[in-house]
């Protein structure tokens, strides 16, 4: 998986669609109180990488903590497709939640476990 792909990804009811351009590496699990309970597993991409087709009304943001993040998921069924905000260094960024991806087969990826509870 070291090749830039297009990669299609919806929440589960499929009212929000988007599209992605990764080559999935630096897949990361965190364990952090929002993370965890949800099961995401995050690959963060620059945000020209990503496309929304369809489903900005149907989304709502959650934020949190240091209010850096913003968790945007589907009012209908809940799932968090992706987030927006920056990263550590002050760059713009999307974490994409790579189970949302409906092209990639589930568990065909390695991810790099994070301790984000501790910070």
């Amino acid at each position: 998986m070291t090749e830039v792909q297009t990669h299609q990804g919806s929440c589960h009811c499929g009212d929000v669609a988007y599209e992605v351009d990764t080559d999935l590496q630096g897949l990361i699990e965190c364990n952090c109180s929002h993370c965890y309970r949800k099961g995401l597993v995050l690959n963060f991409v620059a945000p020209d990488a990503f496309r929304l087709n369809s489903g900005e009304a149907a989304l709502s943001t959650h934020t949190f903590n240091t209010h850096n993040i913003q968790h945007r998921f589907c009012e209908t069924c809940g799932v968090q497709a992706f987030a927006e905000g920056k990263t550590p260094s002050g760059h713009p960024m999307i974490a994409v939640n790579i189970r949302t991806l409906i092209d990639l087969e589930p568990f065909e990826w390695k991810a790099e476990r994070v301790d984000g509870r501790s910070f």
